[in-house]
């Protein structure tokens, strides 16, 4: 693969989702933090600090789980429904170069968002006076970028040999179970049912096990409630091994297609 068609590639998918107003959600988010930190203190007077620090990192998290989902799925089908993926691969272009491209294009907007996101959160945060560790949040965003690259080579995956609407569902099947996928497992041994035991381990085996790299909860209690260094540079490395799989994996599909 060459890494300058790669960086071209990622750049106008960059371009392009930047101009599609994506930007605009930075507005959304900043509008509903204000709305919250005015109502909370009427409804929760006693713990209103820690619903914030809970509530802006989750919503971080919902809305570039909702950008990866949505945008990461269309990217392939985008190119294929408006025929320039005739063009694009007719090019010097590698059908790996492609999705790699597709890849960190918008992993660089999906950054480029969370950062701006966590300036305005801490932002809040300062204003507010609320107490806070800013070292935990930190090293919490970084995981929760993690995971949604993750979830981003995941939707390019399934978009690549699916329609845009069943990419989406999918995605949005295995983000869930992904999420539960360790209290699958410890049901599956619940059950003394060696059937089900199997069938827990396998989809424990095949799912991201996406609460690896959620250290959201950790994060409102400071570093102290951090796993280990090890564990953590463990988790890390998991997420970006199962992210480059999936990539492998859709870049293998995407080469075998007709168009």
């Amino acid at each position: 693969m060459n890494f300058s068609r790669i960086l071209v590639m990622a750049s106008n998918v960059f371009q392009e989702v930047i101009r599609d107003r994506i930007l605009y959600i930075i507005g959304f988010y900043t509008l509903i933090l204000a709305a919250a930190i005015r109502i909370l203190p009427e409804i929760a007077a006693s713990s209103e600090n820690k619903i914030f620090l809970d509530f802006g990192i989750v919503l971080m998290s919902v809305i570039a789980l909702i950008v990866a989902v949505f945008i990461g799925t269309g990217l392939v089908n985008k190119e294929i429904e408006k025929r320039t993926i005739l063009v694009l691969i007719a090019k010097p272009i590698s059908r790996s170069e492609f999705i790699t491209g597709k890849y960190f294009g918008l992993s660089a907007v999906l950054a480029v968002l969370i950062t701006i996101m966590t300036v305005i959160y801490l932002g809040f945060l300062q204003v507010a006076h609320v107490p806070h560790g800013t070292a935990s949040i930190l090293i919490a965003i970084v995981f929760l970028f993690l995971q949604i690259s993750l979830i981003n080579a995941l939707a390019i995956s399934f978009g690549s040999f699916t329609s845009s609407l069943l990419a989406v569902i999918l995605t949005f099947a295995v983000y869930l179970m992904g999420n539960i996928s360790q209290d699958l497992l410890k049901f599956g041994r619940l059950s003394r049912n060696p059937g089900i035991e199997h069938l827990t381990q396998a989809l424990y085996l095949i799912l991201p096990d996406l609460s690896r790299l959620d250290l959201k909860n950790h994060a409102v209690y400071g570093l102290q409630a951090l796993p280990s260094p090890t564990a953590m540079m463990a988790n890390a490395g998991y997420g970006l091994l199962y992210s480059s799989m999936l990539l492998a994996i859709a870049i293998l599909i995407f080469s075998r297609r007709e168009f």
